[in-house]
């Protein structure tokens, strides 16, 4: 997915931080990088707005609980993929961490 213009951050990396912008856990020079993207690229924009709309879904149908920061955090750093689409092409991002526990 890219509307074929240079960017500064590539769409993959947008989509991949798409949900952390959501919910305003990037910092400050990251915000604006990515806020800059989703007014040049109405692709990833379409994407944004896709993903605004699921977060408010959930948001509305979980009636406000909250999961554990330490589930939160897991989450966030374990698993990122984003899937970019152009003209039937396909790319795809993907970051997987594994965390290993050792009993004492």
């Amino acid at each position: 997915m890219s509307c074929g213009g240079p960017h500064e951050v590539d769409c993959a990396e947008v989509l991949a931080e798409v949900w952390l912008y959501l919910d305003a856990e990037t910092d400050g020079p990251s915000r604006e990088k990515i806020a800059e993207h989703l007014d040049e690229c109405g692709p990833c924009l379409r994407e944004f707005g896709i993903e605004q709309e699921v977060k408010a879904l959930v948001a509305r149908c979980c009636g406000g609980e909250v999961a554990p920061d330490s589930l939160r955090r897991r989450l966030i750093t374990t698993i990122r993929q984003a899937v970019v689409s152009d003209d039937g092409s396909r790319a795809v991002y993907e970051e997987t961490t594994i965390e290993v526990r050792r009993e004492a």
